[in-house]
């Protein structure tokens, strides 16, 4: 078995003694100078990283997401947030990251959808009781006409 960056022979255990660095892209690196880290900005630190002896890059969401919940609360997976970057991006970063041995782990939540997502939307036009409630858990709300939030949230 060879390792994602063709580096040679790896166990399948290779994760217990990584060196594994988190990246919130957001505010890791600016390559646009927009004030907002983004992927680009990421593939350029890649060297910095690579000379400490990272193993694995795990990158936070870096998907579409109105950003109610730092990213985690996502609209859209199979989307990059155009402020990050683009697919191509991502391809070139996981490409360079390989070349250097270095793994990338996307952080991947799906049980943080957005209340911008299509299933949360489906769930609010459908109603309580249809198959899209299914999808989540719903709380009652509080208040004397159930109108405020079940929690703090």
């Amino acid at each position: 078995m060879t390792s994602a960056a063709g580096s040679g022979p790896e166990r399948a255990d290779w994760w217990r003694h990584a060196v594994v660095y988190q990246v919130y892209p957001r505010s890791f690196a600016d390559v646009d100078g927009d004030g907002v880290g983004d992927i680009p900005g990421l593939v350029t630190r890649l060297d910095y990283l690579a000379d400490l002896g990272v193993d694995a890059v795990w990158i936070s969401p870096f998907y579409t997401s109105p950003l109610h919940d730092g990213g985690y609360d996502v609209a859209d997976y199979r989307s990059i947030d155009p402020l990050l970057g683009t697919m191509d991006d991502v391809d070139d970063l996981i490409a360079q990251a390989h070349a250097r041995g270095i793994r990338i782990l996307m952080d991947i939540v799906p049980n943080h959808t957005s209340s911008e997502h299509p299933w949360f939307q489906e769930l609010l036009a459908a109603g309580p009781g249809s198959p899209e409630w299914d999808r989540y858990i719903v709380r009652e709300g509080t208040g004397p006409d159930r109108e405020l939030p079940p929690n703090n949230w």
